[in-house]
């Protein structure tokens, strides 16, 4: 009868190199995360002025609106909220991106991610070039 063996305990290096590998990605994610929610869009940008002009606009036709179109406004209403809110608050991505510019050579080391990838994926060449990260690998 075979031996059933027990959880294995993991060393303590291997437990801090586990760790080190979750803090890199996290830095890596926020970043990337950060980029991608602040990145701009394609077109004409609109301004909080026009959005609170076209919130005024919706107001006054809600009450007057059938049933349907109504709640077809009040969506309306919460969208342009909802981007009026982003358009207010800035999100200082600064911290995000020195975390990112302090793990983010090891992190592409240890996953084979290039600089190309990285490009692709929306970092700014000075972000990569501070990181350590450059085109000949």
């Amino acid at each position: 009868m075979a031996q059933r063996r027990g959880p294995k305990s993991l060393s303590s290096e291997h437990k801090a190199a586990l760790a080190e590998g979750r803090n890199q990605s996290r830095a890596v994610r926020r970043y990337l995360e950060a980029l991608e929610a602040h990145k701009p869009k394609r077109g004409r940008q609109r301004t909080p002025e026009t959005i609170k002009k076209q919130l005024a606009a919706v107001e006054e036709d809600i009450d007057s609106a059938d049933p349907l179109k109504r709640v077809q406004l009040l969506q309306k209403r919460l969208d342009l909220t909802k981007e009026l809110e982003a358009k207010t608050v800035s999100v200082d991505i600064s911290s995000f991106e020195k975390d990112f510019v302090a793990l983010a050579k090891a992190y592409s080391q240890s996953k084979g991610i290039s600089y190309t990838a990285w490009r692709e994926a929306g970092v700014p060449a000075a972000v990569l070039k501070s990181a350590g990260i450059s085109r000949a690998g």
